[in-house]
């Protein structure tokens, strides 16, 4: 469970946990759905620019590129399925919040915000 803080109130999102190399690889390849509230956290063993991509991604994604202390630093809304084109984290980062795309906005998501916990 992660929650992120934001101006109108707490959000809390439950989410699995990628944190092995083969993890962070497959992520959310080959799902076709993510329930509202769920989504999926990669975590780094230390802070680094990161890219990610679409591949094998049916299902289109918000990207939520956090850094070392729990600060959104940049999202990348609607990551497009299939997509093979690069999505770059825009600074070392430790961690990427993968959710349904649409959501960040409909959530009130943005650039500055803390998750936590992130251990």
């Amino acid at each position: 469970m992660l929650c992120i803080e934001r101006p109108e109130g707490p959000l809390r999102l439950s989410v699995e946990i990628a944190d092995t190399e083969a993890e962070r690889e497959s992520g959310l390849m080959g799902r076709d759905h993510l329930d509202p509230g769920s989504g999926m956290i990669f975590v780094y063993p230390g802070p680094r620019t990161v890219a990610f991509w679409m591949h094998d991604t049916p299902l289109p994604l918000d990207m939520l590129f956090i850094d070392a202390t729990g600060r959104i630093l940049t999202i990348h809304p609607d990551a497009r399925p299939y997509d093979e084109t690069p999505i770059w984290s825009g600074g070392p980062i430790q961690y990427v919040l993968e959710i349904a795309g649409g959501q960040a906005a409909a959530l009130g998501l943005a650039p500055g915000q803390r998750v936590l916990p992130l251990d």
